[in-house]
């Protein structure tokens, strides 16, 4: 049955539930149930809403195009801040910048965040048995930049999707967009777990984040927490810091502490 909203603005999103009513061929949303989670990236001027009611989020990101650090770090924090469990995707593993990305993601698997390897179009068997087990009886949103392969991972994990796949661009390095608007995919014909497909990100706001929050949406800098001599330590400058002796030791990777100190910054200017 399709469904549409009443009256022309409406704030639903994929994953809500409803309550609705037949009219004729079709049906009018009456209202919309509360939410258990809402998954949304803000900058200044707006903001844009992934899904709604989610038991994980896959961030999927790849070896090649060579993904963006503080994109991930951002979209984590979102999750964290919705309390949304999320998962990493390394794709593309097969080719030969593949040790540098592991690396790269050393931090989040030590932090605790699980980080999954595959190659959906090289070994296509092993990327749906590995990744069957990990969605299955949930609704994951799979999320990252464009280029990484979602679109080909959507069309494995449900051939029936016939998900448009984009061609990398060379020339810009990323992938076009190829994907405009979230999509749910029952992964069983039982309806017990789905798979939503994203638009790929360029950027990804946090405004709707307080900066004094963000250093406990960070697993790693959360665990130093409370070994600063300043209760109101915003862990950049302030001497006796935990997190900076925690960067310092090695528990906490520069960049890391890189990304925190400028999203601090970002976060902190006036909003008008």
């Amino acid at each position: 049955m399709r469904c549409h909203p009443r009256g022309k603005r409406s704030e639903l999103v994929v994953g809500d539930r409803v309550r609705w009513q037949p009219s004729g061929d079709e049906g009018v949303v009456e209202s919309i149930e509360p939410r258990r989670n809402l998954l949304f990236r803000q900058d200044e001027w707006r903001s844009k809403s992934f899904a709604a009611n989610l038991d994980q989020m896959l961030l999927l990101v790849a070896v090649e195009p060579v993904f963006g650090e503080s994109q991930l770090a951002r979209a984590l924090i979102a999750a964290a801040a919705a309390g949304i469990r999320a998962l990493i995707g390394l794709n593309k593993i097969d080719l030969p910048a593949a040790a540098e990305a592991r690396a790269r993601l050393a931090p989040y698997r030590a932090m605790g965040i699980e980080v999954l390897e595959f190659s959906a179009k090289a070994d296509s068997t092993a990327t749906r048995a590995l990744l069957q087990q990990r969605l299955a009886d949930r609704a994951t949103l799979v999320l990252g930049p464009s280029g990484a392969g979602k679109s080909t991972l959507i069309n494995l994990l449900v051939p029936q999707a016939r998900a448009q796949v984009g061609e990398l661009s060379a020339a810009l390095a990323s992938g076009r967009h190829t994907t405009t608007s979230t999509t749910w995919y029952w992964l069983d014909a039982d309806r017990r777990g789905a798979v939503l497909d994203s638009p790929g990100f360029q950027e990804f706001g946090l405004q709707q984040i307080e900066p004094q929050r963000l250093a406990e949406l960070m697993p790693d800098l959360a665990a130093e927490l409370g070994h600063c001599r300043f209760g109101n330590c915003t862990h950049r400058q302030e001497p006796q810091c935990g997190v900076h002796a925690a960067v310092q030791d090695g528990r906490i990777s520069a960049s890391r502490w890189r990304i925190y100190r400028e999203l601090y910054e970002e976060l902190s200017r006036p909003r008008w």
